[in-house]
């Protein structure tokens, strides 16, 4: 099937960088949240990451305004109802993505694929709450939405390969380079990536160095961009515990133990950047 109109559940980090890689090669993009003001700061969001790049001589006033108009909002899930891809990009809650897919079950075309952006959460157990599991997929895309390559099609034990050409398809459309993934707990990049920066925090928490020098020991020993410190404030304390908490309980073996310092700064609201303050200071 052709997907043309893509339903975006959240409007936060995620759900706006979705809409707004859809709305710039074209597709429309209906992003809904409960809270207006949820919406009205995520459209925002897309018009300065437009506006970014109408200085960097990539996009015209006429292709902002163009693409901001192919960006809908709904306060009710009924508003997703005519799209062809419903994409459940809330917070890495199994709960709440459990009640959230069921409540979209009841709206969504029976035709329409729905598809799950979690960073980790088995996409079978996703895939049954939403009563279609042929036709449901996991898409992870990666932050910031417009910027990264990456997007990990996952798919569920019973999602139908037609299913998965479709959002593969999509992917493509959207100028991203899709990965097949088998379902497993954080799937590829966050199997690999989160103990990383779980195993920064544990040598941060046991004084083996400052944050500064851990990070700059892994952009300069290892020539990564950033390092993991700054990566998590970016990604969200909140998030990087949830991910190593599913690795934990999915596989029960000791090396994906959430380091307690992560835990205690969670508690303490030291979420990184969406806070103000992490493991460096951004409140300035």
């Amino acid at each position: 099937m052709g997907i043309r109109t893509i339903g975006i559940i959240g409007a936060g980090t995620m759900g706006n960088g979705i809409a707004q890689a859809c709305a710039v090669v074209g597709l429309k993009a209906v992003m809904f949240d409960i809270q207006p003001a949820a919406l009205e700061r995520g459209v925002a969001t897309v018009g300065k990451s437009l506006d970014r790049l109408i200085k960097k001589g990539s996009m015209s006033d006429a292709d902002k305004a163009a693409a901001l108009g192919r960006i809908a909002t709904a306060t009710e899930l009924s508003g997703l109802a005519g799209a062809d891809l419903i994409l459940e990009a809330a917070t890495e809650n199994e709960a709440l993505k459990l009640k959230i897919l069921a409540q979209v079950a009841a709206v969504a075309r029976p035709e329409a694929i729905i598809a799950t952006n979690t960073s980790s959460i088995s996409i079978t157990r996703l895939a049954e709450a939403s009563g279609r599991p042929e036709l449901f997929v996991g898409m992870h895309f990666f932050n910031p939405v417009p910027l990264m390559a990456l997007v990990e099609i996952i798919r569920g034990l019973r999602t139908s390969d037609e299913t998965v050409d479709a959002v593969t398809a999509f992917a493509k459309q959207l100028g991203k380079t899709p990965i097949g993934v088998k379902n497993s707990a954080g799937f590829v990049v966050n199997r690999i990536l989160c103990p990383m920066i779980n195993e920064a925090i544990f040598a941060l928490q046991e004084g083996l160095a400052s944050a500064e020098e851990i990070d700059a020991g892994m952009k300069l020993g290892c020539n990564h961009p950033i390092g993991p410190l700054a990566l998590c404030d970016m990604i969200g304390l909140d998030v990087e515990l949830a991910v190593m908490e599913v690795l934990y309980g999915n596989f029960n073996d000791s090396k994906y133990r959430p380091a307690p310092l992560l835990r205690e700064m969670v508690d303490a609201g030291m979420l990184g950047r969406k806070s103000g303050r992490g493991f460096y200071n951004y409140d300035k």
